[in-house]
């Protein structure tokens, strides 16, 4: 059985369900999901993280959380913490830059949040020198101050989708039409979660709601406001309008209703309700990552890198900096929102 008929059997049983439903099914599911059966990350997979691309983005956003515990009387023990951390590549490259801050790595006790086995394993083969430690929830963190990034992780979490009609809202469902998934809509009736989106929308403009994202963020921001810092990086933007969800299979765009569970879902984040929820930590100005690196100094330490190289070394290298940073590529796809206590400096290349 495939996980499409397995879907379609259900659909079949007990009708259409929800985008939100179809995107965790796809991706979680215990034996056919997409993080559940795959390393999913660089050449050999589907997509490619900024970790993956180059060393620097891991080693400034290891400063930047090093000078923010710094700036906070540097707590120990704290928690190093990383939503979705991949192979271990984004905290390996955090840790070995921060080898020099003093107390640093002492008072650390680094979490993990990760769902998949399979890239469980690689991290433990990744941080073998580290210790860390793993839990499936950030509700899980240890009950102590706080350091946290995610990168790529609010992307992933299942959204759902509503469509305007007057006053009220249909959601958008994944259904069945001769044995293949397709989308549709419900009747249309009142959400009131969107009753603020009624200032900013027309009929028919669709708008999506990913009520785990804030759940998770608010346990952030009661953490952090107690004592810490957050880095959300992914790509979106300050308000949800329009359908951004999508598939990637083989670093190319697929329907995202095709083959469930062999390519990766995402939707753009919305970092708007993120911040919100956040309360009572503070949330910075939503930041392209292009001026964060930039004002991290990547492009100083990018020289020093290009010292020591030559030939199609030096080109990758140059060609990795720019993908991280230019307008045209990741440097303003990409956005970073800092959390910090409000009585405390935002973290370093964030404004408040």
């Amino acid at each position: 059985m495939t996980l499409q008929q397995d879907l379609a059997a259900r659909i079949a049983t007990s009708g259409p369900i929800t985008v939100a439903d179809y995107m965790s099914t796809a991706l979680l599911h215990p034996t056919f999901g997409y993080y559940s059966t795959r390393d999913p990350f660089g050449t050999d997979g589907d997509f490619t993280t900024a970790p993956e691309i180059s060393q620097m983005f891991g080693e400034l956003i290891g400063l930047c959380l090093a000078q923010s515990w710094l700036d906070q009387g540097s707590p120990a023990p704290f928690t190093l913490a990383e939503l979705g951390p991949g192979r271990g590549t984004l905290m390996a490259d955090i840790l070995r830059a921060t080898t020099q801050v003093p107390g640093f790595h002492n008072g650390a006790r680094i979490v993990l949040v990760e769902a998949s086995p399979i890239l469980k394993a690689r991290q433990a083969e990744t941080l073998a020198d580290f210790s860390p430690s793993w839990t499936d929830t950030v509700a899980d963190l240890p009950d102590l101050p706080l350091w946290l990034v995610a990168n790529e992780f609010f992307d992933a979490l299942p959204v759902r989708q509503f469509q305007r009609d007057g006053t009220g809202w249909r959601e958008r469902s994944v259904g069945l039409k001769n044995e293949t998934l397709t989308f549709g809509l419900s009747p249309v009736g009142p959400q009131p979660a969107l009753d603020h989106r009624l200032e900013d929308t027309k009929d028919g403009d669709l708008v999506e709601l990913n009520a785990p994202a804030q759940a998770i963020t608010a346990d952030i921001g009661a953490r952090v406001a107690k004592g810490g810092a957050a880095l959300i990086i992914d790509y979106g933007d300050w308000r949800s309008l329009g359908d951004t969800l999508q598939a990637l299979r083989g670093h190319a765009p697929v329907d995202p209703l095709d083959a469930p569970g062999t390519a990766d879902l995402t939707t753009h984040v919305d970092f708007e309700a993120l911040g919100t929820a956040a309360a009572p930590a503070a949330f910075t100005r939503l930041t392209p990552q292009g001026v964060f690196l930039e004002r991290l100094g990547i492009t100083n330490r990018a020289q020093t890198l290009a010292g020591e190289m030559t030939g199609a070394t030096l080109n990758a290298h140059i060609a990795a900096h720019r993908r991280l940073t230019h307008p045209a590529e990741m440097g303003n796809l990409f956005k970073v929102l800092g959390l910090y206590p409000a009585d405390a400096p935002p973290p370093p290349g964030l404004e408040p």
